[in-house]
């Protein structure tokens, strides 16, 4: 008993000198890491907030100006709003089909064929390429004399009909606009919002599901491998088939791993960047245009102002960016998460 009621107080002692030496060397190791993040990140971060409330170019100091920034974000139609509605079709086009196409993928590579190594390796080829090879192949791909509009042509000639070749990376012409017109309507420019997406934008779309799909395939590849076969020995014996199996066994089994594929490329479809840089710069009349290229052009003069850098206007697009993806996030956990722990 006399043990036990001294015990609170042998807790609250201090650390002794070996437990403190242990701690300050720990500490000692890490003050690398810590020190690198507290400037390079921490302080990185907390500078663009102050300075998202500045006018500022580099070569003069800050100038506080409120507000200003945020406020001209979230009324130019032309510039920032116009590349959140770009992105708002690129994520909801790029994100499903991805998913979907690395989900195939690697349900056809984790069953037991002849060689199936070999299907990975070429399956997983496009994500170790660079992104920026990956464009230039493309670019080739979709010129007006490129093997796209020879493939089609090919195809349509097969049925007696004649194809038009598509400038596929500078055609403006939206989706819904194109659909309009074969009915024979329009949707004006001024409602440039309700045109959808451009044919450029869906062929780098495309692009996009073509390189990252792989990446995902993996992760799904890695989860499908990890279910218990006495999960489906048990679905057979309640009398399951094979499409029973995988909507009841499969795709539960799957779903933190897809919560996981689902926020990833939700990320890297809002953040895309190095294929708009390369292949449009943003064009044709601003429907590639994306949020990040439009904060990298802001920051370094080289789109929207002229050769004028806007550095806290760039600052504060970055900012209302994080905190979209932040929401969009929070939806994706709250609909998909719910459910796994189970799994």
């Amino acid at each position: 008993m006399a043990a036990s009621a001294k015990s609170p107080v042998a807790r609250k002692r201090g650390l002794t000198a070996r437990e403190r030496d242990e701690a300050i060397t720990g500490y000692l190791f890490l003050s690398p890491y810590l020190l690198v993040t507290a400037i390079f990140t921490v302080g990185i971060i907390a500078f663009a907030l102050y300075i998202s409330f500045t006018s500022y170019n580099l070569f003069q100091a800050p100038q506080f100006n409120g507000l200003e920034n945020y406020q001209k974000a979230l009324t130019d139609t032309n510039g920032f709003i116009r590349s959140l509605v770009n992105i708002f079709w690129y994520v909801i086009t790029v994100v499903p089909f991805q998913t979907a196409a690395a989900l195939m993928l690697a349900l056809i590579l984790n069953r037991k064929i002849r060689g199936q190594q070999f299907f990975r390796t070429i399956f997983y080829g496009p994500s170790v390429t660079s992104s920026i090879v990956i464009s230039a192949i493309f670019l080739w791909l979709y010129l007006k004399t490129g093997y796209v509009n020879f493939m089609f042509d090919r195809i349509f000639g097969l049925f007696g009909a004649d194809w038009s070749a598509i400038e596929w990376l500078n055609d403006p012409r939206g989706l819904f606009q194109l659909i309009a017109n074969a009915f024979g309507g329009d949707i004006p420019s001024n409602l440039w919002y309700l045109r959808g997406p451009s044919i450029t934008w869906m062929a780098i779309m495309f692009m996009n599901i073509f390189t990252t799909a792989p990446t995902f395939m993996i992760m799904y590849l890695a989860a499908l491998q990890d279910v218990p076969p006495t999960l489906y020995e048990a679905a057979s014996i309640d009398g399951a088939d094979g499409r029973q199996a995988f909507w009841n066994v499969t795709l539960p089994m799957l779903r933190p791993v897809t919560l996981l594929i689902v926020v990833l490329g939700t990320i890297g479809a809002f953040q895309v960047f190095d294929q708009v840089q390369f292949l449009t710069a943003g064009g044709p009349l601003n429907t590639t245009l994306t949020p990040v290229y439009l904060i990298y052009g802001e920051a370094l003069g080289r789109i929207g102002g002229g050769s004028i850098i806007r550095m806290g206007y760039a600052s504060a697009m970055a900012f209302l960016l994080a905190i979209i993806i932040f929401i969009f996030t929070l939806i994706q956990r709250r609909y998909i998460e719910s459910g796994t722990e189970q799994y």
